[in-house]
This record gives structure tokens, sequence and C-alpha cells, in this order.
């Protein structure tokens, strides 16, 4: 079942700046959003640990241990390393925002945050209209919710051959824009209906295209993981 039907949906936010805390906590919770705060990276990798957040911002200069090395450690540590996260710093020059994306952030963002650029970078990561369907979700019937799940099986299924074909076509030709749109759609709507394996095989393979060197043997092999999925959904999904 969707996150988006639980009781809340936790945000964690890591910046040793009161200011930026309580703004970012602020505005997530607008969105009836569960927001978890701390002031530096030692601390942020037990609240991630604790909490399995659905997604991290993280400042990069921080007491203790910075941004970089906690996103460095993060990423090799079951449970919490596949948690997105969206970097947010006053220091974004070019070398910075190399460094955070090869260490896995999702997004880097400068400082200082416009509600504008907060929403685009949300939805962007977790999936288009994710806010608006956070705040929404806390009203709908368990009918509604149940038909909008439907919905959402029934498209997924209906354009899957598609997206599987474009898959193999992108993995020939190496089209790294091709399967990043087609990773970052299906990790979205996987998520969505409970697939969260086809999901997480999908943000696997959107983390490695956005390193500055690919590994091509690792993405096809993630593929073929993503097409035994992709069969054991549609034989569920037939009977």
């Amino acid at each position: 079942m969707s996150d988006f039907y639980n009781d809340k949906i936790t945000i964690l936010v890591i910046d040793d700046s009161d200011i930026i805390r309580t703004s970012l906590k602020n505005f997530l919770s607008d969105y009836d959003l569960e927001v978890i705060t701390c002031s530096d990276g030692l601390e942020g990798i037990q609240k991630a640990i604790e909490h399995k957040p659905k997604l991290i911002f993280l400042d990069l200069m921080m007491p203790n241990l910075d941004g970089l090395r906690m996103l460095k450690v993060i990423r090799i540590l079951d449970g919490v390393k596949y948690i997105p996260v969206i970097v947010i710093s006053g220091h974004t020059d070019k070398n910075n925002v190399i460094a955070a994306m090869q260490s896995g952030a999702a997004k880097v963002l400068s400082k200082p945050l416009s509600k504008e650029i907060l929403i685009k970078a949300i939805n962007d990561v977790l999936g288009k209209d994710f806010l608006h369907n956070a705040k929404r979700a806390r009203y709908l019937t368990e009918v509604e919710k149940e038909e909008i799940t439907n919905q959402l099986k029934k498209y997924f299924f209906n354009t899957l051959p598609q997206k599987k074909g474009t898959i193999k076509e992108a993995l020939i030709f190496r089209n790294v824009e091709l399967l990043l749109t087609i990773a970052h759609e299906l990790k979205g709507s996987s998520g969505m209906i409970g697939f969260t394996k086809i999901s997480d095989l999908c943000n696997e393979i959107e983390t490695n295209l956005s390193r500055v060197d690919i590994d091509w043997k690792d993405i096809e092999g993630k593929c073929e993981l993503l097409n035994s999925e992709f069969e054991v959904v549609e034989i569920l999904n037939s009977k």
C-alpha cells in the first residue's frame, strides 16, 4: 500500500542552523508530514536508522560529521542506503555539487531556499504532486483509497510492456537520459501501489546513472532483476 495511506510520512532535516531547521519543519508540517530535526551528521545517522524517513534534507557544513561524509556512510548502511537525500547548502560551488552527487545526493539546493524551489525539488525526487497527494490522502475514505490504488495498478500494468521495451532500448544504446526518465517514473508509480522491490531497484538505477563514472554492468544487472520483479507482479496480478 502507498505511503500516502499511512498516518504520517516522515521527513528528516539535518542542519546546524536553527533557522533552517525551523523553517523547513514549518513548511513541511503544512503538508501534514512528520518532521524530525537534528543538528549534526552523527545524530542524523542515528535518526535515519531509527525513523527510516521518506526523505532527508542534509546540510554540507556541520559539526562532528559533515554532510558529505554522512552521505557516504548512509549509502552503505542497510535499511537507509536507498533513502533519497536532498543536499541544502550555502556552499554550492561546482566542486561541492559534484562531490555531493557522487556521494549519492538526489538533488543539491542553494540557500536561501524558496517555497517554489522546495516544492519542485521534493516532487522531482519523490514523484509528481507528492506534496499535494500527501496532504490530500489524510482526508480520503477507505473506498476512495482503494479506487485510486486500483486505478494506479491498472495504469501500471497497461503501460508496463511499453516501459520494458523502453528499458531494453535504453540499455542497447546506453541512453542515460531515457533510462533515467523511465527509472524515475517507475520508482514513483510502483512505490505508490506497494511494489517496493521495483521502486527500490529503480532508485538504485537512478543513483548509478547520476554518477560521473556510470557502472553499466551494475545497471544491466539491476535491470535483469527489475525484469524478474515485473514477471512476479504480472503473475500475481493475473490471479
